[in-house]
């Protein structure tokens, strides 16, 4: 059964200067497994990660009902598995979270979907 569906559009022209002129941006969003990611990444694949993990936090906490705030940044990990999908690692949520992030040069998109 769905208990919640959320999605999250980001601009990647904003995660690009935010990278550029708050760098300490991606530690308050990313978990420390996800910075160490996003710091092996060339610049365009960080824009794009950081991006995309936003969205999907942002995905989840509507999904959830709450929005940010109720739940941090800090408490939502997505990892990729071992084919390199994303998957929600950490969340205050029990049950199934299913998750897809998607991007074109312009734009993140993520979906997250609640089952029990």
């Amino acid at each position: 059964m769905i208990k919640g569906i959320g999605i999250d559009a980001v601009e990647l022209s904003r995660i690009r200067k935010i990278i550029t002129d708050k760098p300490q941006f991606a530690s308050r969003v990313l978990t420390p497994k996800e910075l160490a990611i996003f710091q092996q990444l060339p610049f365009k694949r960080q824009v794009e990660f950081l991006g995309g993990r936003y969205a999907c936090k942002e995905a989840f906490s509507k999904a959830w009902g709450t929005g940010i705030g109720k739940v941090t940044f800090q408490e939502l990990e997505i990892l990729p598995d071992e084919l390199g999908a994303p998957k929600m690692t950490a969340s205050p949520y029990i049950g199934q979270v299913f998750v897809s992030i998607t991007h074109t040069d312009e734009t993140a998109f993520a979906q997250i979907l609640l089952a029990e």
